[in-house]
């Protein structure tokens, strides 16, 4: 937040991942709030996929591949040491060299990562880059929530203008209304660091006079990461920050000059926002803009499809110049249940025309190479060797919508022969076998 309805199989309540079935023998099982992406659910995921490359060329973005694995102090420095997502939710391990490794949490550290290791800093700025991966964090499964999931992610480096904050929130915003979502947009500032020492001493101040009321996380939070008290799904903790301090009253003059022009960018793209002064996100390097996207419907929860927002102090922080940044990632795991909510189909990409069907093993081994010379001729052709029975083979055919359906039996192959079945009116043809490639393009046009 490659990152429908899928039905995803969901096996959070499992934690081992052998299990013994009947006769002592061991099953394996997915690992808890791991999941398997079905081929039921490939459609979703491919159109996602898709529109995220789409949009990436659309605006310029170019495409960015990073490991899965990366040096564990990377994440420790720039998401932060008391994040959650650094404190309990990473996965890491010392490998046989005693390096310390972490899975991949998220990846905007790894795109600065790489921005300064290979010099991007040299290139025409802003540099552009997107990705669609695949991260892992340690979290209690739930909803829309795994311990492996999937993002798209869009990164903008070199460039502070708020004309950069605004065109990623209406890429991210047109992405899911081009899937079929209408979002509505959170935002807030969180200004400069000093801004932010400032709120954060504000909200200390105000936090602890309640602090009985506070639930053993939020106590956490207090000593450790203020800001994610403003976050907390626990009925007493949330009571609390309706009176608590808002940000935008510590904001200095330039934060909320710079807010401001976001704002009127967004107003003359007919993004819809919502000025949510109780936004703050997990990651510690986050400066001025932070956004996220909300599904806009009735009896919709307020969860984040999306995210981002400005890190101008993240590359200096990592060992690089101080260069400004900004990005956001969309969450597809959340996005898919989002679509299956809503009764949101993924149009078919592959329809074929022509179904060959076969009986016999002698028609089967020469259906082979004929399947591949049409396929490779330019023809939309489907199969299922495996089946034998004219009949089923048919009503594939009819299931698949075809136009044509090939017939390679017995007669045929001593005729040397193929019958060309057309599926709209029943009517069907012998072709000599050698000009079946011809004919079938010639009716396809």
């Amino acid at each position: 937040m490659e990152h429908a309805a899928f039905v995803i199989l969901d096996q959070s309540s499992m934690s081992k991942p052998l299990k013994k079935a009947k006769g002592g023998k061991v099953r394996p099982q997915l690992l808890r709030g791991m999941k398997d992406i079905l081929p039921q659910d490939a459609p979703y995921w491919d159109m996602i996929r898709r529109k995220a490359r789409e949009l990436a060329e659309s605006y310029s973005f170019s495409r960015v591949e990073t490991p899965l694995l990366e040096a564990r102090d990377l994440f420790e420095r720039s998401i932060g040491e008391h994040t959650d997502i650094v404190s309990k939710e990473m996965f890491t391990f010392t490998d046989k060299g005693g390096e310390s490794i972490a899975v991949r949490p998220e990846w905007t550290a790894s795109a600065c990562r790489a921005y300064i290791e290979h010099g991007m800093v040299n290139q025409p700025q802003p540099v552009k880059l997107w990705s669609f991966f695949q991260c892992f964090r340690r979290e209690r499964p739930q909803a829309g929530r795994y311990r492996s999931f999937w993002q798209a992610d869009y990164e903008v480096i070199g460039d502070a203008d708020p004309v950069v904050d605004a065109e990623l929130i209406l890429i991210l915003y047109t992405f899911l209304k081009e899937l079929g979502i209408q979002g509505l947009v959170q935002i807030n500032s969180l200004g400069t660091p000093e801004t932010r020492r400032k709120y954060t001493r504000g909200l200390v101040e105000y936090y602890k006079k309640h602090a009985r009321k506070l639930c053993g996380d939020c106590k956490v939070r207090l000593k450790k990461n203020p800001l994610r008290l403003l976050d907390c799904k626990v009925p007493e903790c949330r009571e609390l920050v309706t009176a608590a301090p808002e940000i935008i009253d510590f904001l200095d003059d330039e934060s909320r000059k710079h807010f401001m022009s976001v704002l009127e960018y967004l107003d003359e793209s007919e993004v819809p926002y919502n000025l949510n002064s109780r936004l703050v996100r997990g990651l510690d390097y986050y400066t001025r803009t932070l956004f996220e996207l909300w599904p806009d419907r009735e009896g919709g929860e307020n969860i984040a499809l999306g995210g981002g927002g400005r890190y101008d102090g993240l590359m200096k922080l990592l060992g690089g110049r101080d260069t400004p940044a900004c990005g956001f990632a969309m969450g597809v795991d959340r996005v898919v249940l989002e679509m299956k909510e809503q009764h949101i189909t993924p149009p078919r990409q592959f329809q074929p025309d022509v179904y060959l069907a076969q009986l016999g093993d002698r028609a089967k081994r020469r259906s082979l190479k004929l399947f591949n010379d049409l396929r490779a001729s330019g023809v939309r052709i489907i199969e299922n060797f495996s089946q034998d029975g004219l009949k089923e083979q048919l009503g594939a055919a009819s299931d698949a919508g075809v136009r044509y359906t090939l017939i390679l039996g017995q007669k045929e192959m001593l005729d040397n022969t193929i019958l060309l079945r057309d599926m709209e009116n029943g009517s069907q043809e012998v072709v000599a076998f050698e000009k079946i490639v011809g004919e079938v393009k010639k009716k396809l046009g």
